[in-house]
């Protein structure tokens, strides 16, 4: 393999790699399908639930349905709840993406937040 052939082999990989990490775009009402994979799930916040008296001190972004019926919910632990600018709450009615690894809780969706920069606000339409 002469150089310019590995220079363009190195080229193309390098290219192709922000697509290998690119989040697949999920909405809250079909994340229960991709338990395992880390995708973007969006949607609009429904309600917000600071669980001050469980253990961590969690607090839940319930989204893809009206609590206690949705489908999805992001965990936010209490000892990171400090770090959201907006708060959790100031969060509720607004649309927004949550980035990580999906998991199941009960019958639901759910991504363990482990930082501000997985949560995104959103346009969503």
């Amino acid at each position: 393999m002469n150089r310019l052939t590995k220079t363009l082999s190195l080229v193309a990989a390098l290219a192709a790699a922000p697509a290998a990490f690119a989040q697949e775009a999920v909405p809250a009402e079909q994340a229960v399908r991709f338990i395992g994979k880390d995708v973007m799930v969006c949607g609009k916040v429904e309600k917000t639930r600071w669980a001050q008296n469980t253990e961590g001190e969690p607090t839940f972004l319930y989204m893809g349905g009206m609590f206690p019926r949705h489908t999805f919910s992001a965990r936010i632990p209490g000892d990171q709840r400090g770090k959201f600018k907006p708060t959790p709450e100031e969060l509720e009615g607004r649309d927004v993406c949550v980035i990580g690894t999906v998991q199941r809780d009960a019958s639901r969706a759910e991504i363990a937040v482990t930082s501000p920069a997985n949560i995104k606000l959103a346009n969503l339409k």
